[in-house]
């Protein structure tokens, strides 16, 4: 585990060649309020992560000024020893559900179909193959039947499989997740937490900003607790303490519920 230091920043640790993204000194700014300060975050391949905080805590901040959506005031970013804007075709991102616009006339389909635009090029022909690959997505989701169905005539959880999907067709080895739980039924929780940890299992690694810490020791291997400065990282069964919870959310988390999570762990 990684405590953050009196200055906020959690200790040096070499990204190293098993790091599937490598934050260094990564400061945010919002004017003249830091979003992010002076963070460090080593993800590791062929894992399962989690970055936990409280609302504003810098959590999405974090993750879209790491790919580079939002700019940052200073900071390094490496996927697998390389920048993050080399290495971006091994890089799938998933955004929050709600910055979407589902008004867009597009079916589930042509949705997915977005994945492969690296690969076959904006103005390329869509082939057979390419079709093949965006039935096999979809029913990795359990979307299958919904190909062409319109974006925005979709439940929530069915767009959030969908875009899913759509990061799947990337085929890509690191997989961001903006908050890929919130807002969907249990069911389809269920569904994309079980793709998600097959695609750990076949060696890819998950980051995903998470909201419910009572999965977080189910869900996830390793955990940045984050509020606007990083307070711990690690594996989950020693970074994840009612001390480090403590400390990320200021001491607002009743103590029966905070006990409560910590059991989880044992």
């Amino acid at each position: 585990m990684k405590l953050a230091s009196h200055e906020g920043r959690a200790a040096e640790a070499a990204p190293g060649p098993e790091a599937a993204l490598a934050i260094r000194g990564l400061t945010v700014s919002y004017g003249q309020t830091p979003a992010v300060f002076s963070a460090d975050a080593t993800f590791p391949a062929r894992t399962m992560s989690a970055i936990v905080g409280p609302n504003g805590a810098g959590k999405s901040t974090l993750l879209k000024a790491a790919l580079g959506v939002i700019p940052r005031v200073s900071g390094e970013v490496t996927a697998f020893g390389r920048p993050v804007a080399e290495a971006r075709e091994r890089i799938a991102y998933v955004p929050q559900r709600a910055s979407v616009d589902w008004d867009f006339p597009a079916t589930a389909g042509d949705v997915v179909l977005m994945g492969l635009y690296r690969r076959m090029g904006l103005l390329g022909r869509v082939t057979g193959a390419h079709r093949r690959t965006v039935r096999a997505c979809l029913g990795r989701v359990g979307m299958a039947d919904f190909e062409g169905r319109q974006i925005g005539e979709l439940s929530g959880g069915q767009q959030q499989r969908v875009f899913l999907a759509r990061a799947l067709a990337q085929g890509a080895d690191l997989y961001l997740l903006d908050e890929p739980f919130a807002g969907v039924d249990a069911a389809t929780e269920r569904a994309i937490i079980d793709v998600l940890k097959a695609l750990r299992d076949e060696g890819r690694a998950v980051v995903a900003v998470h909201h419910d810490l009572s999965t977080v020791t189910r869900y996830f291997e390793h955990v940045l607790m984050l509020n606007v400065r990083p307070v711990a990282e690690g594996p989950v069964e020693t970074a994840f303490t009612a001390e480090a919870l403590d400390a990320t959310y200021g001491g607002r988390l009743a103590a029966t519920h905070m006990d409560s999570l910590i059991l989880a762990t044992a």
